[in-house]
């Protein structure tokens, strides 16, 4: 059984969403936060992240400014804006519920008859 977890249709923003909500994050680091809050069970793509980024930052929901990074390089470092915190509840609270629904159904056993 494979030790990662393939990501679902519509995660890949609330994790960029917690990871960034956790600090002030450039973009490789965000991918790092979200492996490691996962346990090593989510690995994201650079592509997919760099493209995700660029979605939430239109949207208001993350920015940004320019700076150094730890390697002494310049990057673009990303914060939680208001609405973008405010986003992550929902989404989060919805993935919950989701999560829960989903695990009672797996959980029913057979009727007798």
């Amino acid at each position: 059984m494979p030790s990662t977890a393939e990501l679902l249709p519509g995660t890949l923003d609330v994790l960029i969403l917690k990871a960034v909500s956790l600090g002030k994050l450039h973009g490789y680091a965000v991918l790092l936060r979200i492996e490691q809050i996962s346990g090593g069970a989510l690995l994201v793509q650079q592509g997919a992240l760099y493209q995700a980024l660029a979605r939430l930052e239109h949207q208001g929901l993350i920015d940004s400014e320019w700076g150094t990074s730890d390697n002494n390089r310049r990057a673009k470092f990303y914060r939680l804006t208001t609405a973008g915190r405010a986003r992550m509840g929902e989404e989060a609270a919805s993935w919950n519920r989701l999560a829960q629904a989903i695990s009672l159904s797996l959980a029913a056993k057979p009727q007798e008859t």
